[in-house]
């Protein structure tokens, strides 16, 4: 895991390979405005505010919005492969896998709801060739769930006849908790993780195996 950073509500954002400081300070400012205002209403001056700089110091370090958002989204999507892979090559069966790989997605959705509900949900807004990129690690993360699953039903630990589509049923359940957790609320990160992993490890009609 890369060293995290505090934004001024108190959540952590891991942007320690970010650097250098500056650099560091825009990526958490942008992050905040576009999940507040969303990407197309907000300006390289408001940004380059909530950072306390000056709109001429933001192009020092990124040419264009679109380019802090493409930064944003590839340490997010790198970010959620990793969790995702590390899960898949762990010891276990397909379930404990399966349980792994969601409690943790869920669980950075949850703590890092901010930062991932840029990550998800502002796709549409980066370039065509940024997009294309960002996609092919959606692919990725695609591949490394289903994997996971077709795997549990090779081994009869999972009843699922669509693979593809119970796969995109799972990620899609992971990540919208970017879009309602509420850390003021009374559900935790790992609540929720825990909550999420027993919940699919049910829709995968999961058997243990004797």
């Amino acid at each position: 895991m890369s060293t995290a950073e505090q934004t001024p509500g108190g959540e952590d954002v891991p942007w320690g390979e970010v650097t250098p400081e500056a650099a560091r300070r825009l990526l958490v400012a942008a992050v905040e405005a576009f999940a507040e205002r969303g990407y197309h209403a907000t300006t390289t001056r408001d940004i380059a505010g909530r950072a306390g700089m000056s709109p001429a110091a933001l192009y020092i370090h990124y040419k264009t919005k679109e380019e802090l958002l493409h930064r944003i989204s590839r340490i997010g999507h790198d970010k959620a492969l990793e969790i995702l892979r590390a899960a898949e090559t762990r010891e276990g069966s397909a379930a404990d896998r399966l349980a792994d790989a969601v409690r943790s997605f869920v669980r950075w959705h949850a703590e890092h709801h901010t930062t991932a509900r840029v990550v998800q949900y502002e796709l549409d807004a980066l370039g065509p060739e940024h997009r294309t990129e960002i996609v092919e690690l959606r692919r990725e993360t695609d591949a490394t769930v289903r994997r996971i699953i077709e795997e549990g039903v090779a081994t009869g630990e999972f009843a699922v006849e669509d693979p593809p589509g119970t796969t995109v049923a799972v990620l899609s359940l992971c990540i919208d908790v970017a879009r309602w957790f509420n850390p003021r609320g009374r559900r935790t990160p790992d609540g929720v993780g825990a909550l999420y992993a027993d919940l699919v490890l049910r829709m995968v009609g999961h058997r243990a195996q004797k």
